[in-house]
């Protein structure tokens, strides 16, 4: 029986299949070439025997990964320090064809590093018998150590046609069947595997502070920072030096998935320059104990370690996302959308993504199989599939939640490959207050770098609504982290370019000081005289209120300018420029990475230069923001600066200084007794981070659209 399978179906046997407890029939094969349609298989993954270890310590922290078609299906929870680990955990798949194995992949888990790969096996789903349940015992392989045991893993399976199921699954079909009325080319991202994109809920944690941790350095101290993970999402906390009792401080948000919780694992490290960081403990927080709408205080022990760390922790309903077909409109009637405004923190975002065209061919077929990943801070949602299209047709409407009107929407365009990553085909990222409500846009796509045109461009229809007083109050607040930004590394064009940036806003300091002294030394007479009066008429009669207005005045100044046609803005190419040559280096780097192992040597001189290279940056980005804040690059921005200094101006003028420094002192020293969890902030600050710097100002600019290289131009122009 279980050749005759093998005949017919051309396939082979999974790594390790245990032959006496799997009897497959030779009817499965006949069903596969008479029945192509749908399956849904049930799994119990058990356990494992005898992993391999992976860390220093002789264990591993194994968890397994599920993958059909290249789209991983299902992921474990990890077993700490276990090499015989017991999941006893079911998964239920949807299975358009039997045609794909199943790859069973496990790693181990390393918090904050690249987790090790331990080994995978594949289930041929084409030799299984349907409803039969079955056990399977598969041996891990690892192809660079062929002779190596790597363990075992040990599942349940029954494969049942769709047509035979229980009155659950039945529920599950009617689903299925109505989200692929629409597009019925994408039956391979079932509406299981959509659904699971969308959070259930949100976990904001605030870090509070640390007590009595481990002293890992020579001078009795540490350097502590922390690392949150749950499930794939990842947060790093900022690192206080030469501290047992650090203070960070700083809140982030996770989306929780599952309804019945989810565990967040914590680990504390010391930074280490030019070796490997230390560990100082762990400890988790199981969400599943915490009642909802409500903020709990934690105290946690460090395992493996010494100390505690203290947290706040709220689990909250799910914030307002959702993912629609192009025929559901909720924007068109306005007490509808002031109805739907109510519900969110400052406004919401409404994403349709319609179609896009000319895309790169990225398969040796000459097609792509192109999806869309769209992404606002830290909410990220995705398309189905359009499998081998150039020109794929989406018609999806993407809601979003919106907490800062100054954030960036991301839509990025991938093509699905099976057995690895997704393949970058374009990117564009688009302002919140540079959209224009219900206009159907065409965006030419960029490159990784946003600098540059790459191939192809997508169809966008956005609608953002918000309240402008809470969108200006939040503009004062702390932007919020987005966690899963790439960490830096060193560049030599990025270095160069944050350098020449540095360089040109020292400039204008400087040259602003020769001006001065070209007044002082009476280069020009009229230009001097000028001067001498007006630092006459200024001394005599400054007060302090002189200086918002003086800074109003530059305002109005420069906005008149813009109004009257003399905006004397340039374009800046010479960030452009730069902005190329890094892009070049980086598709370097990506070709030369193997050849260029040695720089992992230099790790303690590479790890200053990165740390030089983003103060560079921090500064010159400073200077940019301040500049773009008084050329009116983002309009709310710079109204916004003029009503604060406008109400500066007019408190100055009518309250005495001292009184408005004793609020100002009282309020700071009281603050740690009125509230003492609260977060330390500088509103100034946090409105120069809203203000684009001048790199950004180039990555957000929206390139020009040719509509004569459209495909449909071009089979009208060439219709041979």
């Amino acid at each position: 029986m279980l050749d005759s399978c093998k005949l017919k179906t051309g396939g082979t046997l999974p790594f390790g299949y245990n032959k006496r407890t799997n009897a497959v029939g030779s009817s499965n094969a006949d069903l596969l070439s008479a029945n192509p349609g749908m399956y849904q298989l049930d799994i119990t993954l058990k356990k494992g025997q005898n992993l391999a270890a992976r860390d220093r310590g002789g264990t591993s922290d194994p968890y397994v990964k599920f993958k059909i078609g290249g789209k991983e299906v299902f992921r474990s929870k990890t077993i700490h320090k276990n090499l015989n680990p017991v999941w006893e955990e079911k998964t239920c798949i949807l299975v358009d064809h039997l045609r794909e194995p199943l790859y069973i992949k496990v790693f181990d888990y390393d918090f904050g590093l690249q987790d090790d790969f331990i080994g995978s096996a594949f289930l041929d789903l084409a030799a299984l018998e349907l409803n039969r349940p079955t056990d399977v015992t598969l041996s891990l392989k690892d192809t660079h150590y062929p002779d190596h045991d790597m363990g075992t893993i040990l599942l349940s399976v029954l494969m049942a046609p769709r047509e035979e199921q229980r009155e659950v699954t039945m529920l599950m079909r009617k689903s299925w069947k109505r989200s692929s009325k629409f597009q019925t080319q994408s039956l391979r991202l079932s509406d299981l595997h959509r659904k699971s994109q969308l959070w259930r809920g949100i976990v904001s944690v605030t870090l509070i502070e640390g007590r009595g941790l481990k002293a890992m350095d020579a001078n009795g101290l540490s350097d502590p920072y922390v690392k949150c993970r749950l499930g794939h999402q990842k947060y790093k906390s900022k690192i206080v030096p030469k501290t047992l009792n650090p203070q960070w401080r700083e809140q982030f948000d996770f989306h929780l998935y599952e309804e019945r919780g989810g565990i967040i694992d914590i680990t504390v490290w010391d930074k280490d320059a030019g070796k490997r960081d230390d560990f100082i403990g762990r400890c988790q927080v199981d969400l599943s104990a915490l009642s909802k709408e409500q903020t709990h205080k934690l105290e946690l022990q460090l395992e493996e370690g010494e100390g505690c760390l203290v947290l706040l922790v709220t689990l909250t309903a799910s914030a307002a996302v959702s993912i629609s077909d192009l025929s559901v409109n909720s924007l068109e009637d306005q007490k509808e959308r002031e109805e739907i405004l109510k519900r969110y923190d400052v406004g919401f975002l409404q994403v349709k993504v319609i179609r896009a065209e000319a895309l790169m061919a990225a398969d040796v077929t000459g097609k792509s199989d192109p999806f869309c990943v769209v992404e606002l801070n830290n909410d990220r949602l995705l398309t189905h599939t359009v499998y081998k299209n150039l020109n794929p047709e989406w018609n999806k409407v993407f809601t979003f939640n919106i907490k800062d009107i100054h954030s960036v929407l991301e839509v990025t365009v991938y093509d699905e490959d099976r057995d690895r990553s997704a393949d970058f085909l374009g990117k564009v990222a688009i302002p919140l207050l540079s959209i224009q409500n219900g206009e159907q846009k065409a965006y030419v796509l960029k490159n990784k770098q946003l600098t540059g045109p790459t191939k192809g461009v997508i169809y966008l229809e956005i609608d953002v609504i918000f309240n402008a007083v809470k969108a200006s109050i939040r503009t004062l607040m702390p932007k919020e982290q987005k966690y899963i930004e790439e960490e830096n590394r060193l560049s030599k064009q990025l270095l160069l370019r944050n350098f020449i940036r540095m360089k040109r806003c020292v400039m204008v300091l400087i040259n602003a000081a020769y001006y001065v002294n070209s007044c002082f030394d009476w280069d020009s007479p009229p230009r001097s005289l000028a001067a001498f009066v007006l630092f006459l008429f200024v001394v005599w009669n400054f007060e302090i209120y002189v200086i918002p207005l003086a800074l109003l005045s530059l305002l109005a100044w420069n906005y008149f300018l813009i109004i009257s046609g003399k905006d004397n803005r340039q374009h800046d190419t010479v960030v452009e420029d730069m902005l190329e040559d890094e892009e070049e280096e980086d598709d370097r780097d990506d070709k030369d990475s193997e050849k260029k192992g040695f720089i992992n040597k230099l790790y303690a001189i590479q790890e200053v230069c990165v740390s030089v290279q983003n103060v560079l940056d921090e500064v010159a980005s400073l200077g940019e923001r301040i500049k773009n804040t008084f050329n009116w690059t983002v309009p709310f921005l710079s109204w916004l600066a003029i009503v604060a200094l406008c109400v500066f101006t007019v408190i100055l003028y009518f309250i005495p200084l001292r009184y408005i420094v004793l609020v100002w002192g009282i309020n700071k020293f009281t603050k740690k007794l009125r509230s003492p969890y609260a977060i330390d902030n500088n509103e100034l600050l946090d409105f120069l981070s809203r203000v684009p710097s001048d790199v950004q100002v180039v990555q957000y600019q929206e390139l020009k659209h040719d509509p004569s290289h459209s495909p449909s131009k071009r089979k009208k122009n060439n219709p041979g």
